[in-house]
């Protein structure tokens, strides 16, 4: 089954069967539940709704039933196109909108889609909202505009605005990075990161840019996931160009990965650690990432005077997190950086201005800069699943076996030791347990994950 149906929204593989696939049927239902529920929460007949696509094959097919859908129920649509995630997330609240649509699978391979949804603010849904608008679509309880009442839409382009309000952080410096006189390799996956990325790089005065794959026509021309072994193009590409330094975005561009000029990869770790790191310079807070990011940022958050926090997997857990503990810089180990000045959302274009800028400030090379902080390293493991196996038990006695180290079971149970830590929960998806660990070598992180595994076997 390849439609998958949370609180965050609805994602599927395109064709195929209603109920079982992402379909034109299971679009309109999910978009109608959707306009149902923001007229519902904010009284207004003719709520305003941003809708933004990225450059997947089907987002053509899916924006168009969704926008139709969208003023079938009498909602007026601000469309914006093919956009970045955090594009649209920021013409939200620029258009005073009651809420967006963005139409991405994110860094799934091109036979996905899916809708992500956001509020009023241009941030994503709570898990509360969420669960409504899955009752209201199993309900079916939608009640379609008359003609006289249709929705109007309206074309707007917004990445101009986008970038505009980058410029306009303080700790983006386009001088400084003109100055530097940097060359940057990109990786944009075919989709609308190869025209917003190298947009940015202009404005921010860089004048060579060495692209790869920045036709945005959707056929992802590798898996679509900005990992290491996904981006050895790039690598390549890094040294054969002399590149200073190399970025890579998934379809929507709210992920970063960083590469260093000898084609080696920053860590996509250590994205969020080191524009943390700037920020922090200059603006004494509190950070936040989710349970499952490096304990670098802890480390570079402690250090610079400020207090860390972790959240639940998911960037609507990390956000109300972040407003919790008015922190100044957060996000997520995946290359996520979420900067309150600019807007609560992950943002890949945020991240590059902020790293180049401290980039040409430090006179560092990108390698220079990762070997200042502290080395970590990252083991992915899992355990399978059979209907008959407890997980909540196995879990609950894994807190109680380790009683002695210090646990936090908001999300699992993450297990965290003086030098290392293990982060098991269970998946939304797949019938297994995910077992993140990090330690200061490869070794030891994945000798602390099969210690686990060996100990839930002995369990069931």
């Amino acid at each position: 089954m390849t439609l998958i149906k949370s609180i965050s929204g609805i994602r599927g593989t395109i064709g195929g069967s209603v109920g079982d696939n992402l379909t034109p049927l299971d679009i309109v239902k999910f978009s109608a539940a959707y306009a149902t529920f923001i007229k519902k929460s904010t009284g207004k007949k003719s709520p305003l709704i941003v809708v933004g696509r990225d450059a997947r094959i089907s987002g053509d097919m899916v924006h168009t039933l969704i926008t139709g859908t969208l003023t079938g129920m009498g909602c007026d649509v601000t469309d914006i196109g093919m956009a970045t995630t955090p594009t649209t997330e920021i013409a939200v609240a620029k258009e005073n909108a009651q809420g967006g649509i963005i139409i991405t699978a994110s860094h799934n391979p091109k036979q996905w889609n899916a809708l992500k949804l956001l509020n009023g603010r241009g941030e994503f849904l709570s898990g509360k909202e969420g669960e409504e608008i899955l009752k209201i679509a199993e309900a079916e309880d939608f009640s379609f505009a008359p003609v006289s009442e249709l929705g109007k839409i309206t074309q707007k382009n917004y990445l101009q605005e986008h970038i505009r309000s980058v410029l306009a952080l303080d700790l983006v410096d386009a001088d400084a990075i003109k100055a530097a006189n940097f060359r940057v390799a990109i990786d944009a996956v075919n989709s609308i990161g190869g025209i917003a990325i190298p947009e940015l790089l202009y404005a921010l005065g860089v004048k060579e840019i060495f692209k790869l794959h920045c036709a945005a026509h959707g056929n992802f021309s590798h898996n679509p996931e900005p990992l290491p072994q996904n981006l050895t193009e790039l690598s390549s590409l890094m040294k054969s160009s002399h590149a200073n330094v190399g970025f890579a975005v998934d379809p929507d561009v709210d992920r970063l990965a960083i590469y260093c000029e000898d084609g080696e990869p920053f860590g996509e770790e250590y994205t969020l650690v080191a524009v943390a790191d700037w920020v922090l310079q200059h603006t004494q807070g509190n950070t936040v990432s989710n349970l499952s990011s490096s304990r670098a940022l802890s480390d570079v958050t402690r250090s610079r005077g400020g207090n860390y926090e972790a959240a639940a997997v998911g960037e609507v857990n990390v956000v109300t997190k972040m407003k919790e503990t008015n922190a100044v810089i957060g996000g997520e180990g995946n290359g996520g950086v979420i900067y309150p000045a600019s807007h609560y959302g992950r943002d890949a274009l945020v991240g590059v201005a902020l790293f180049l800028t401290y980039l040409a400030k430090s006179g560092k090379t990108v390698s220079g800069l990762r070997a200042s902080y502290p080395p970590y390293f990252m083991a992915k493991q899992k355990v399978e699943l059979t209907p008959e196996i407890n997980t909540d038990a196995i879990l609950q006695a894994l807190k109680e076996k380790f009683k002695d180290e210090k646990t936090t079971d908001i999300d699992g149970v993450k297990i965290d030791f003086p030098d290392k830590w293990v982060h098991l929960r269970k998946s939304n998806t797949e019938p297994i347990i995910r077992i993140y660990s990090e330690a200061h070598t490869q070794e030891e992180a994945e000798a602390i994950g099969k210690e686990i595994i060996e100990v839930i076997q002995k369990m069931v």
